[in-house]
């Protein structure tokens, strides 16, 4: 799925899509050379020509010891209401104490008095794309990649402070980007990377043009190089893609098994990868300690990839009452996006705009058969190349409310998202609990002002909500300290 803001739209009305965009090929042409040391290279000249050590849009984080949150109502991320006369105790990255006794915090301890606001875990977003959610396209044609990977930094951070501290990425050169947000040279949440998806010729996420067919074996497309996806025709080009990719750091694999709605040569009804292929991906999964995610809409690719191993389909917008009961009976994970209209997902025209509105069209059907058969449901926004349109990262969450209620929505977004990224097993890369709030977990902490299990529109303003914002036990947002 990609999203364009309307300040673009001049850029795709008259191909239908922008992946086939003449102007979207120079943007591949341009970005050939993105890599792990083209992105260190492309930070280090953005920061040198800011003169300043990291993009400031939020505070410095805080780390100044021990943290005692106290005077506040608890929503842990697991349970149906609030819990109240608890005091919660931050030592290092982690909660050390979820304490009901009153105790008295360390001698160092900082204390923050939280009026009776509500303290809840972080948010996790199953399906984003880091490096690229909010470079607009005109930016991507013209800029410097200094100037790319600077805008690509500030969303980072822009998306931390919208609460969200935790997210899939689902395709993108992302490796060294979560590189640089783990080790604190730039603000942003935690990914828990994927790499380029694994497609096949044809397939959703390829992008090349007419004119570069037929396929040689013995250089990478542009699409490849950008990093956005790897194409793979046999099985053993899919076991070498795959295995790169968990080479890199990957912590799971995303393949794609059908059409898209982006892609005109690509139908949604469409189904890429053989049974076959996809068993030798997930094999490769399995060698690793790892799963594969599978990008379906249709109940036949969905049924293929099931039957194939796959952990989890993304999307499935179009499945039916069939498919969803084989999801329930096999345990399979549902990773969606409550697509409600066109303020979602702004309309694309041809092939691609009916795709579109095949997917809003099934949204709702899709959330009532993952409800009817209490199917294992993430929730994700999957946004691209808008700003205006990322900004809407927790309207897209409020979303949910049209078929969960506060609590269970809340719930999804923390502990059950948490629970699907677990299944990253040994490829975890935050091996610890996140979503929650309990001792031992790490301390990724929200504190929001109103309830959100009676307001979940709260969450859509996060710069008024939310008062607090702590990722791994350091503060990147503190309105209170005023």
């Amino acid at each position: 799925m990609i999203r364009v803001g309307a300040k673009y739209q001049h850029l795709i009305r008259s191909g239908g899509c922008i992946c086939h965009n003449p102007q979207m090929r120079r943007v591949s042409e341009r970005l050939t050379d993105f890599s792990r040391r083209g992105f260190l290279a492309g930070l280090g000249a953005a920061l040198v020509a800011a003169g300043q050590p990291r993009p400031v849009l939020a505070a410095p984080a805080v780390s100044s010891g021990p943290v005692l949150f106290r005077n506040l109502r608890l929503f842990d991320g697991k349970a149906d209401a609030l819990r109240t006369g608890i005091q919660v105790l931050v030592e290092g990255s982690r909660i050390a104490a979820v304490d009901t006794t009153n105790s008295p915090p360390p001698a160092d301890a900082r204390t923050i008095d939280c009026g009776g606001r509500v303290l809840m875990p972080g948010l996790i977003d199953a399906h984003w794309h880091a490096l690229f959610a909010a470079v607009p396209l005109a930016i991507l044609m013209a800029a410097d990649p200094g100037y790319i990977f600077a805008v690509a930094t500030a969303e980072a951070e822009r998306t931390l402070l919208r609460g969200f501290t935790t997210i899939r990425d689902l395709g993108g050169p992302v490796y060294s980007f979560k590189r640089a947000i783990d080790d604190g040279v730039i603000a942003g949440p935690r990914i828990y990377p994927s790499g380029p998806m694994i497609t096949t010729t044809g397939g959703h996420g390829d992008l090349r043009q007419l004119t570069d067919l037929p396929r040689t074996s013995d250089r990478l497309s542009s699409v490849e190089t950008l990093g956005g996806a790897m194409i793979a025709d046999s099985v053993g080009e899919v076991q070498m893609r795959t295995r790169e990719q968990l080479m890199q750091g990957a912590s799971q694999l995303k393949i794609v098994g059908g059409g898209g709605v982006s892609s005109p040569r690509s139908p949604l009804d469409m189904s890429t990868f053989s049974e076959t292929d996809l068993r030798a991906a997930v094999a490769v999964a399995k060698d690793w300690n790892t799963y594969v995610t599978v990008h379906a809409y249709a109940p036949n690719t969905i049924q293929r990839a099931i039957a194939a191993g796959a952990a989890c389909i993304e999307h499935a917008h179009l499945m039916d009452e069939e498919t969803a009961k084989l999801m329930a009976d096999k345990g399979v994970w549902l990773s969606i996006q409550p697509f409600l209209s066109t303020e979602d997902a702004v309309p694309l025209t041809g092939p691609s705009g009916e795709r579109l509105l095949q997917v809003i069209a099934g949204t709702h059907t899709a959330y009532e058969l993952a409800r009817k058969y209490k199917l294992k449901t993430a929730w994700g926004s999957d946004m691209l190349f808008s700003p205006a349109v990322t900004a809407r990262q927790g309207t897209m969450l409020t979303h949910l409310a049209r078929w969960y209620g506060n609590a269970e929505i809340l719930q999804m977004a923390t502990s059950t998202n948490a629970e699907l990224l677990a299944l990253s097993n040994l490829r975890n890369p935050y091996p610890g609990r996140l979503g929650v709030i309990e001792k031992g977990a790490f301390a990724d902490v929200l504190l929001v002002d109103g309830n959100p299990l009676e307001t979940i529109g709260l969450i859509a303003d996060p710069d008024k909500n939310l008062k607090v914002i702590m990722k791994d036990g350091k503060i990147y947002k503190n309105t209170l300290a005023a």
